[in-house]
């Protein structure tokens, strides 16, 4: 018998899978038997892990690491990182898992007990490796040794952030195989010019040293990329930015269309450029990338779809569903793409149906930025507006009853009780609902439900191979 309790480590078989990348196992205790979910393990591992939660019925692990592997495991040529815990499985293996655990949540959080009869389809990434078009790499003095299981402090790290830490980095010294595969073979390179400068490391418990993250975007539109060094600006003067940037320029070539550096003294351990000063080293501060036919800017801090190949295919299946069975009447009847961001859905929309398309968000600079790309595609039949959804059919009382179907796509947290309140009142028959986060998505489902809007159709995207990570994309329409 075991007993558990916060901080215990344990020797666990994985039996099975839940959503979000959790293991299930099952041990006996004096009070029974007892079920713990160890995020990032997979059913049939045998792993090490610590619990950092206990409650009554269940308790939650961190993955240590893993003892033994998967009999559905295989072997890939891509170092492992603590963000890819699927990557040895193969695709159609992680499309079972997903889809299973997936519809499963909306049966339980949902109470769609149909959900299967309502499930449409199963959207794959296009691409299975190199599919991502951005990354942040952390630099730490604290560095996870691979061989002897330590941390090694007064070091200089630079990778991605070992399993279930904040402070300690695993260097990655060969392709991950999720972003470019060129520029991830380089990166010990980078590495070691900037441990040669003499310059510390970030230490995070501490809150000191000089450099903290190396971000990258890459546009797979014109294969370039635009890197941004944040630093803080302890011993800023000793650090030569023209030999970084020749360094830079010498080891990417023409690849490099813009070299950022951001001065970040924030205690947080935050990569985000809209906490410091950023400054343009060489070349430009933006990317552009093509969807459906469309060009849109990317800055750093841009909302963007990661997988843009596989966005496409989710956007595709948006406008299905908004057209599915729906007729629109171009003459009156309007799509309303909410919290639109920067505009992205909505003007593919618009293209391709051809249909009036209004989109809406509250942020006055993304909604400028919104009007910015319509204006340099050329797409004349949607409209922005900065305004808050509850307020909008007040300020615009044209569009009432107008709105034929408004398509939502909002962050992880799902859509707050009020908000699904202020979306109701807009009284459009149908609401399209992209979700990032399954788990959300089947909550707010049952507040439709309430309202009076019916589940329709339901379909999984995969835009994250190799992550626990699925995307959803949900029809209502109004009973």
């Amino acid at each position: 018998m075991q007993q558990i309790k916060k901080g215990k480590k344990l020797i666990l078989d994985i039996t099975a899978n839940a959503f979000g990348g959790k293991g299930i196992s099952r041990i006996e205790t004096e009070a029974g038997e007892y079920v713990i979910f160890v995020l990032n393990a997979l059913a049939g591992q045998k792993v090490e892990a610590k619990i950092v939660k206990k409650k009554r019925r269940y308790a939650e692990a961190k993955l240590i690491r893993v003892i033994t592997r998967s009999p559905d495991e295989t072997e890939v040529p891509f170092q492992e990182i603590a963000g890819a815990p699927f990557a040895r499985l193969p695709i159609e293996k992680q499309k079972e898992i997903k889809q299973s655990t997936a519809l499963d949540l909306y049966k339980k959080i949902g109470g769609i007990e149909n959900i299967d009869t309502l499930f449409d389809q199963y959207i794959e990434s296009p691409a299975v490796w190199h599919y991502r078009n951005k990354m942040e790499y952390a630099i730490s003095s604290i560095r996870w040794d691979f061989n002897e299981l330590k941390e090694a402090d007064d070091d200089f790290s630079l990778g991605f952030k070992h399993r279930g830490t904040w402070w300690c980095v695993e260097n990655l010294d060969k392709d991950s195989g999720l972003f470019d595969e060129e520029f991830e073979n380089n990166l010990y390179k980078i590495r070691e010019h900037l441990a040669q400068t003499g310059l510390p490391a970030w230490h995070p418990p501490k809150s000191e040293g000089f450099f903290r993250y190396l971000v990258v975007r890459k546009s797979y539109a014109t294969n370039q990329l635009l890197l941004n060094l944040v630093t803080s600006s302890n011993s800023l003067e000793h650090f030569n930015r023209q030999e970084f940037t020749r360094f830079i320029v010498d080891l990417f070539g023409e690849r490099i269309a813009g070299l950022l550096h951001t001065i970040n003294d924030s205690v947080g351990d935050n990569a985000q450029s809209r906490f410091g000063d950023e400054n343009i080293l060489y070349g430009e501060n933006k990317l552009t990338e093509n969807l459906l036919g469309l060009a849109f800017e990317m800055h750093m801090q841009s909302f963007f779809q990661t997988n843009p190949k596989c966005a496409e295919l989710l956007y595709k299946k948006a406008i299905d569903y908004c057209l599915e069975n729906n007729p629109l009447d171009p003459e009156k009847d309007v799509i309303m793409d909410l919290f639109c961001g920067t505009g992205t859905i909505g003007q593919i929309i618009a293209k391709e149906t051809g249909a009036k398309v209004i989109g809406v968000d509250i942020v006055e600079e993304a909604i400028e930025n919104a009007k910015n790309n319509a204006q340099r595609n050329g797409i004349n039949n949607v409209e922005f507006y900065a305004a808050d959804v509850g307020k909008f059919l007040y300020q615009y009382p044209e569009y009432q009853n107008k709105i034929k179907t408004i398509v939502i796509d909002p962050p992880r947290a799902g859509v707050a009780k009020k908000t699904v309140h202020k979306i109701i009142a807009l009284n459009a028959p149908r609401i399209v609902y992209v979700s990032c986060n399954p788990a959300t998505q089947a909550r707010d489902i049952a507040l439709f439900k309430e309202a009076g809007y019916e589940l329709n159709k339901l379909s999984l995207v995969d835009q994250f191979p190799h992550t626990a990570h699925i995307e959803a994309i949900a029809v209502f329409n109004k009973k």
